[in-house]
């Protein structure tokens, strides 16, 4: 078996995991202003920032493009692959995961599986990492599938926003709620549920957001998953929160990572969320 892995640039991985030869990653473009950018092509994650606060409207994004898909997998076919995994944005806030299942029949030389990641960012990346390592331990594809359908089903994120017209714009959030949520400094947590983003609980302050978090964790620290708390330029609040977590006695396995700008496009500067996939022994 050769394994291709495709993803989508929603997702988080560390450089040197991006760089596995047979990883591929397509591109979801961001809109600001009028102009079309493609986070590590034109645009830096610093420069993502900047240009959102200038800018006259909240930035949008696209679907990755199907014909792109299209040509990559004709490409895989005509160097030797002879399976694929793709691992996308939950279906529940984005449409491309239904609008490519056409593609299986369409490259029936391949064996091709596109579960329903149901999540993104660095969830998502270790689902990623931990098929191509399974792969190169000489497990078969259906044995890929059946963990990373265990990985999916455990998978949880809680997510708070610190700009609540970026979940109105995103349909998360009415105008009017939002008006009240900031005038009361109302903190929403939202989470991924079967890969739709919903309202878990309103609290007040950011403050008891954080401690509500810490709570979520630490009921589920024993239970061998991979966490991490993924922020939307917000390292110091990330890294404050992380200290608070471990002074706390937390024994779980946590990073802190960042969002890319395709997801903080949707949740603005300033989120901050915590995500747990349960481990997967090679």
């Amino acid at each position: 078996m050769k394994l291709a892995v495709i993803t989508d640039s929603s997702v988080y991985l560390p450089k040197e995991d991006l760089a596995h030869p047979d990883l591929y990653v397509l591109d979801i473009p961001i809109l600001i202003d009028g102009e079309t950018y493609v986070e590590g092509n034109n645009l830096t994650i610093e420069e993502f920032y900047l240009k959102m606060r200038q800018a006259t409207s909240l930035p949008t994004t696209s679907q990755p493009s199907i014909a792109d898909l299209d040509e990559l997998l004709t490409n895989l076919e005509n160097n030797g692959y002879s399976h694929v995994l793709g691992l996308f944005l939950s279906s529940g806030i984005s449409g491309f995961w239904q609008n490519i299942q056409y593609l299986i029949e369409e490259h029936s030389a391949l064996t091709i599986a596109f579960p329903d990641s149901k999540i993104t960012s660095s969830p998502m990346g270790y689902m990623v990492n931990t098929a191509l390592k399974l792969a190169e331990a000489g497990q078969s594809f259906q044995e890929i599938l059946t963990k990373m359908q265990t990985m999916i089903d455990g998978t949880q994120a809680y997510i708070m926003v610190d700009d609540l017209n970026h979940l109105v714009k995103g349909g998360r959030l009415s105008n009017g709620a939002a008006i009240l949520g900031n005038l009361l400094n109302i903190k929403p947590i939202m989470y991924f549920d079967d890969g739709v983003i919903k309202v878990f609980e309103k609290v007040r302050t950011e403050k008891r957001a954080i401690k509500r978090f810490t709570e979520i964790l630490d009921q589920e620290s024993h239970k061998g998953y991979q966490a991490w708390i993924i922020e939307a330029n917000a390292q110091a609040k990330a890294e404050a929160f992380r200290q608070q977590l471990l002074a706390s006695g937390y024994q779980g396995d946590i990073r802190t990572v960042p969002f890319c700008g395709v997801i903080s496009t949707h949740l603005g500067e300033g989120a901050l969320a915590i995500g747990f996939t349960p481990k997967i022994k090679e």
